[in-house]
């Protein structure tokens, strides 16, 4: 049987998570998985909400919308409100605890960490807290090797952020190995 992971990427216009969901398919396709990448934002584009949805598999992928998460990822309070429960129960949650402040109790893994603070005050940039949070998210999960992430970050990304966006990478990383440890 096929080994499949649902991956919903979600949060606010501007936060770049489409952009996220487009370098994580893309190194999932450079490790030699399948995957879909859908995405869908509200008409404001900045500031209404967004997510990206990814489905990764070592078989074929049926249909292209995660219907059951393994993993959510959430940058705002309005996102996880949204689709906290839509996380399949053994699932793990990743919250920028910027700006999602309420959580209630759950039965999945939480792993919150201010990631849009921690880009504005390490960085210098906020607008690359969504690298951190993929960063995190590979680490966790390990749904895709950290080379090939580095190698579509790098791809996907706008000349003359390299280093900026690299640093961001590694943060995140560094954060979820110390998280989970």
């Amino acid at each position: 049987m096929a080994q499949t992971s649902e991956i919903l990427l979600s949060g606010t216009g501007g936060q770049g998570l489409l952009m996220a969901g487009l370098i994580l398919a893309d190194a999932v396709v450079r490790d030699g998985k399948n995957t879909v990448q859908t995405q869908s934002y509200g008409p404001e584009a900045r500031g209404g909400a967004s997510k990206a949805e990814v489905i990764i598999s070592d078989g074929e992928i049926d249909f292209p919308k995660v219907t059951n998460p393994d993993v959510l990822l959430a940058m705002s309070q309005e996102a996880f409100t949204k689709y906290a429960n839509k996380l399949d129960s053994g699932g793990i949650l990743i919250i920028d605890s910027t700006y999602v402040k309420d959580v209630p109790e759950t039965q999945v893994k939480v792993f919150a960490m201010p990631y849009s603070q921690m880009a504005k005050e390490c960085l210098g940039k906020e607008m690359v807290a969504n690298i951190m949070a993929l960063g995190a998210l590979a680490a966790l999960t390990g749904v895709v090797s950290k080379e090939s992430l580095q190698s579509a970050l790098m791809s996907r990304i706008p000349r003359g952020t390299e280093d900026l966006n690299q640093r961001a990478l590694e943060l995140g990383w560094k954060t979820a190995n110390q998280a989970a440890a």
